[in-house]
This record gives structure tokens, sequence and C-alpha cells, in this order.
């Protein structure tokens, strides 16, 4: 009954719920580290910490330009708005202000230096929503309320001072400045204007870049006409071979073919060489060449061919040497069909149109090396160029320039810059810290922060199972259910009145258990995942089991066996935990005989009992009395016999068994069963004791793994009425008959 079981995972998914659920978990570390920090920031506020304060200043800066007529209003608010109010901000947290007002005050303070100054002192821009003001806010910290405004009033006094010193020299420099830079300007400008001009005239250009646009635009117009004229020339070569090949001539034969086609004389004479040929043939079939009439035949063939001869002197000047004068060669020569004609035509056409497109491809080739010559040499033209003609236009708007701002600045002389005026004067330190209240803020999320690390700390150093969800993860057994976790009130309210055929003083606690319906719910639920995960071969016996004491065996047995009982199957209970039998206690049964006494004994049948909750028959078999060596029992031959007879004889067999771990009882009682279900109890199983658990069962069929003890969900909770009902304890023997199996 071995099975390939699956590894333990060790995973964690660290999702919000999960972490939530540490911190509630741990809320004590939370709290306790919370309370902690908070005590501490508090008795450091009260008692060990110097008060700070803070004076205030707050300073109008803004560009110094008077108002002007409509159009050149608008300029200077354009103007204004772009202005660097950041390089303001800058130069006035210089060290140079804060040295200076240092020395103002030697007198008061002679230990106070500028960088003194500089450590406490800030200056931010005022900013109203997302609009950033004109104004800047000074802030100045210390211990002592009176020396926080003493030196904001020293800064005052610089910004001031700093502010006439500008306008002063703006005063002297402003003329003099524009004055001096016109000439220098206005030389500049000749001496770019007289080299661009220079540039001009040596290289005979006005604008080299049009100019070298045109001879861009002129090249590659050539290189398109020569790449047509090149594939015209392919073309025409390509026919000009179609046409010697139907010919069979070569161009002079075809031409001295052609003169001589045309000569009707020499066409008579060759008519005639045809049927002085023809004539001859016809005798020498049937005379020999001493024939007369042969004889006059080859006269006049000769005549004929001499005839030939000296027309084609007369045509052609002279007899050619490609031209065979042999009367065969002379008829094959001097007539051509119409077609060949055409295509000697053709020929000669194509002949001369390959020369003159010959002639147009080296012409434009030429043609082509010269433009592009030519371009190489614009690149640097053009770069000399480009380099010169910005200086001229860079010189003239510098003249421009200079012209303009001497014409504004004769009129504002006097304005100009920034003006740094004081809206706002410092007053008297006000006390800042240390708060309170802001202590206590910051004190809190630092102990909410330092609390939630040690409650993780914490978690990480405890491997218990906290949760259904979390013993899922931990291992790849199917989670068969989860058995709720009972309610304080609901386990101290009475659910059941029981009556045993022997007095009971009190009531059984798994009784009233089985008959909370949340429970009955969760265990039909169980029941009904171990038969669709052991279909199509359901299990006649099934062992229970789990890691360490109290995790709910009993309880989850029981409830198995109702599930199954509803389902109108003979169902049978047994206690084989003979080390510490105890669901006769639970059911208020006997135990003077049982598992034990059978097994050890030459009893022919065990001792059953009966029970009936809710109307229900469910047979029990008792532990019995605790056995000297519960293993060579459990492991005997008659307790694997007695296993079969009990699997023939009822449709579920449920046993009870000690924990896995310290005993090996669990692994020689589950040989005999067709499955094994582990059931943990959240918040007392660890990861470890899983492990070792687990490792156990490795070579046994373990079907799936029960929780026990998740909180149970208010969304499913039902108010129920107390219900009455008893049950039956049947003390005779069974009908069974077990005298084949009392052998060990």
């Amino acid at each position: 009954m071995t099975s390939n079981f699956p590894e333990i995972h060790s995973e964690t998914d660290l999702g919000y719920g999960k972490l939530f659920a540490i911190l509630l978990r741990r809320r004590f570390w939370l709290l306790s580290i919370f309370v902690i920090v908070v005590s501490i920031t508090i008795v450091k506020t009260k008692w060990y910490t110097e008060p700070t304060y803070e004076s205030k200043m707050q300073l109008l800066v803004e560009p110094n330009f008077p108002a002007r007529p409509s159009g050149l209003q608008e300029e200077r608010e354009n103007l204004t708005s772009k202005q660097d109010y950041a390089t303001q901000l800058t130069l006035m947290r210089s060290s140079k202000f804060t040295e200076t007002a240092a020395q103002l005050l030697q007198s008061e303070y002679p230990l106070l230096k500028g960088e003194d100054i500089e450590k406490n002192f800030s200056l931010s821009q005022i900013e109203e929503g997302e609009t950033e003001t004109r104004v800047f806010e000074a802030i100045y910290t210390d211990n002592d309320p009176l020396k926080t405004q003493k030196v904001l009033e020293a800064m005052q006094q610089v910004y001031q001072d700093y502010n006439t010193e500008q306008d002063q020299q703006r005063l002297d420099q402003g003329l003099s400045f524009i004055n001096e830079g016109l000439p220098t300007a206005q030389e500049k400008l000749i001496q770019a204007e007289g080299s661009l001009e220079k540039f001009r005239e040596n290289q005979n250009l006005i604008d080299p870049e049009q100019q070298a646009k045109a001879v861009t635009d002129a090249l590659n117009a050539v290189e398109k006409d020569l790449l047509e004229t090149r594939i015209k020339y392919q073309t025409t070569q390509t026919r000009y071979e179609t046409l010697q090949d139907q010919l069979q001539l070569s161009p002079q034969s075809a031409q001295i073919a052609a003169r001589l086609s045309e000569s009707s004389r020499y066409q008579e004479l060759l008519n005639q060489l045809q049927q002085t040929e023809i004539l001859l043939a016809q005798q020498r079939t049937i005379f020999t060449d001493a024939d007369p009439e042969v004889q006059k035949s080859l006269e006049q063939r000769q005549s004929l061919l001499a005839l030939l001869r000296q027309e084609i002197v007369r045509i052609l000047g002279e007899i050619p040497a490609e031209l065979n004068v042999t009367a065969e060669d002379i008829l094959k020569t001097g007539q051509l069909s119409e077609i060949d004609q055409m295509l000697v035509r053709q020929l000669a056409e194509t002949q001369t149109e390959l020369q003159t497109l010959q002639a147009r491809v080296q012409s434009l080739a030429e043609t082509e090396e010269e433009l592009r010559a030519k371009l190489n040499r614009f690149p640097s033209v053009i770069a000399n160029y480009n380099r010169l003609q910005p200086e001229v236009e860079i010189q003239r708007m510098t003249i421009n320039q200079l012209l303009e701002k001497r014409q504004d600045l004769s009129l504002e002389i006097t304005r100009g810059g920034f003006s740094w005026q004081v809206v706002e004067p410092p007053q008297l330190g006000e006390q800042i810290a240390p708060s309170l209240k802001k202590n206590l803020a910051l004190g809190g999320v630092l102990g909410l922060f330092l609390g939630g690390i040690v409650a993780f700390l914490r978690e990480s150093l405890d491997d218990t199972v906290h949760s259904s969800d979390e013993l899922k993860q931990k291992v790849t057994l199917p989670l068969l259910g989860i058995i709720p976790k009972i309610p304080q009130a609901q386990a101290n309210t009475s659910i059941l009145n029981l009556s045993f055929r022997r007095s009971s003083p009190a009531y059984s606690v798994i009784l009233q258990t089985i008959y909370w319906l949340p429970f009955r719910e969760a265990l039909d639920l169980i029941y009904k995942n171990i038969q669709l995960l052991t279909s199509p071969n359901p299990v006649k016996s099934l062992l229970v089991t789990s890691a360490l004491n109290e995790a709910g065996k009993s309880t989850l047995v029981l409830g198995l066996a109702l599930s199954a009982a509803r389902l109108h199957q003979r169902v049978l209970l047994i206690d084989a935990n003979l080390r510490s039998p105890a669901l006769h206690e639970q059911l208020n049964l006997p135990n003077e005989q049982g598992l034990s006494t059978f097994l050890s004994s030459e009893v022919s049948a065990p001792y059953l009992h009966q029970i009936s909750p809710l109307g229900l028959s469910i047979d029990v078999l008792t532990g019995g009395p605790i056995p000297d060596d519960p293993v060579k029992l459990l492991s005997s031959n008659k307790m694997r016999k007695l296993m079969k007879i009990f699997e023939i004889n009822y449709d579920l067999v449920l046993l009870d068994t000690s924990p896995i771990l310290g005993t090996v009882d669990v692994l020689e009682t589950a040989s005999f069963c067709d499955g094994v279900v582990m059931v943990e109890r959240i918040e007392q199983i660890t990861q470890s004791e899983l492990n070792q658990a687990i490792a156990m069962l490795n070579q046994l069929k373990v079907i799936g793994i029960v929780a026990n003890g998740a909180t149970h969900s208010k969304n499913s909770s039902i108010t129920y009425s107390e219900r009455n009902g008893n049950y039956l304890v049947r003390s005779d023997k069974s009908a069974i008959d077990f005298r084949d199996y009392t052998q060990n």
C-alpha cells in the first residue's frame, strides 16, 4: 500500500492578508514595542530636549521695471515672467551675506561666525497653491529667542546695503559698457564682411549651397540618363546577337548578300545558273560526263560562273576574301528571301544603333566624372562659407542689440536688476520645538515600525501552523476539509441531552460537538472529499491519525462515522490507540473488554458496542485495558484477519490510533488499512513535527489532511435550538462469526 508521497512545501506567500494575520497574531509584541517607544518619546521630549526658537522675515523680490505705456508694459511683463528667481534665491543664500551679518553682530555675539548663521538660516520662495510668488521667507532658528531676531535684522541690513550698492553699480556701468562695446562690435562686423567678400571672389561663388544643389541635381540627371542608356545598350546588343543567330551570317557576309540580292542582272544570271545545275543533274542520272550533252551543260555552267564573277566585281568592286566563288556558295550567297533581306536590314540598323549608344554612354560617363569632381570640392567651400556667414549675422545682431539697449538704458539708467524689500520684519523668536504632538506622532510611527519588525522576527522564529491556508501551503497533500473551531459560548452550552443504558453524570463533549450543525456539515464535506479522492475504488478501512496528541482524531473519527451512517452505510469505530484509549471515555462506554483483550486472549469475537446519535446506528470497538506490548498486538496476524472480516461485514471501518511521532503503532496498524487520513490542530502543530510525521507515512497511502480548529466564520453561523436524543449500547456479542479468526 505504497504511494509516492508529495514533497512538503516550505514557500510562503506574504500577501497583505497574511501580513495582517501575522501582526494580529503577534499583537502583544507589536503593542509592547509601540508603548515602549512612545514612552521613551514622551520622556525625552519633556525632560531631555532643549527648546528651539524660530524667527521669520519676508522679503519682496521683484524686477526694477517702472510702469510704461501699454506696448512697453506688455513687453516688460513678458520679460518679468522669465526672470530667474532661482538665481536670486541662490545668491541670497550665499556665504558672503552670512559672513557680513556675523561681522555686524560681533559686539553682541563675539563667538558667532558666518558658518553658524548659514547652518541655522533658511531662505525659500513662498508658493500660493501651485503658483510661486515673488515673496521670499527667511527663517533663523536658535535656542535664544532674542538672537533669532537679531540675526534676521542683521541679514535685513545686509540685503538692503547690497541692493543699494547694485543700483549704484548699474548706474555707473550701464551706458559705459554699451558705449565701449559698440565700436568693438562694429569693427568685428567690418572684418567679418571683408572675409566673406574675399571668400566669394576667390571661389567665384555667391551662394555655394545653392550652386552645390544645382550640381547635385545635374549629376543625378546624368546618372539616371547613363543608367537608362546602358540598359538600352544591353537590350540592343541582345537584339543584334539574336539577328546574327537567325541569319547564320557574319555582318560582312550579310551586307554582301544584301547588295547582290538588289542587282537584277545578278539575280537573272543566278537563276540561269540554277536551271543549268538542275539540267546537269538530270543528265548525269542518264549519261556520263563524256556525253556531248553533258559536256555542253558543263561549258554553259562555267560560262555563267564567269559572268557572275564579273557581276560581283562590278557590284562590289572586288571579290571579298570571305566570299567563295564556287557555284554552291554563289547560289547560297546571292539569293536571299524577303525575310532574310528584312533581317539583314534590321541587322545593319541595329549595328548602327549600337555604335550610337556606345558613343552616348562614353559621353555621359565623362560628364558624370566632371560633375562628381566639381561636387567633391563643395563640402570644404560650404564649410568655410557657413563659418563666415553666421559671423556676419552675429555681429550685425550684436550691434542692433547694443543700439536698442543704449536707447532703453538711456531712459532707465537708474532702474534695473532686482529690488529686495522687507515686507514683514523679524520678530522675537517663537518656540517651535520640542513639539509633544509631533514627537508623539513620529514616536508612534517608529513604534509601529519597530513593533512590526519585532513581530515579524518573532514570527520567523515560530514554525507553528496558524491557519488552514498555511497548512495547505506547507504540504501538497489534498486538504480534505476544515473542522471549525467551536465558539466559546457554544462550547459552554448544553447542546444535547443523552440517556445511556448506564447512568452518566456528565454530557460527553465530543457528542455535543457532533450535534453542532456547522461541525456536521464540515464532516460531511470531508467525507465526500475522501469518497471523491478514492473513487472508483472506495476505501473499506480508514485510519485516522495525527502527529501529536490532542489533534482531534477521536472527534474526526466520530464525525466521519456519523456522515457515513447518514448515507445508510454500516460503520464500525475502532479505538486502536492501545497506549492511551480514550474513545470509551468520550462516549461513556465500558472498557473492560475491547480490542486489546480480543487480540491477547482466546476470545472468539470482539466485544462491540452500539451507539445511536441522531437516530443512526454505529458500532464501536473500544481499546480495552492497556496492554504491555501494544506493537505486538497491532502487528499480529490476528489483527490482520480481524480487519479482513470487518471490511467484509461493514461498509466503512474507522480506526482511531495513537499519534505518529514517538511510536510505531500507526505504521503497523496502517498496513492493514486501505487509506490514512491525517488531522492536525491549527496553532498546535509545527513545521518540523509535520515534516517528521509525513516522512514516517511516506510509504503509506495517505489520502489527505484535515485542518482542525479553524476559526468559525460569522457568515456561516446559524442559531439552532437544543435537540433531545439518546444512544444505545449493545452489550451482547456481535452476530458476526469470528471463530475462524481467533488464532494468532
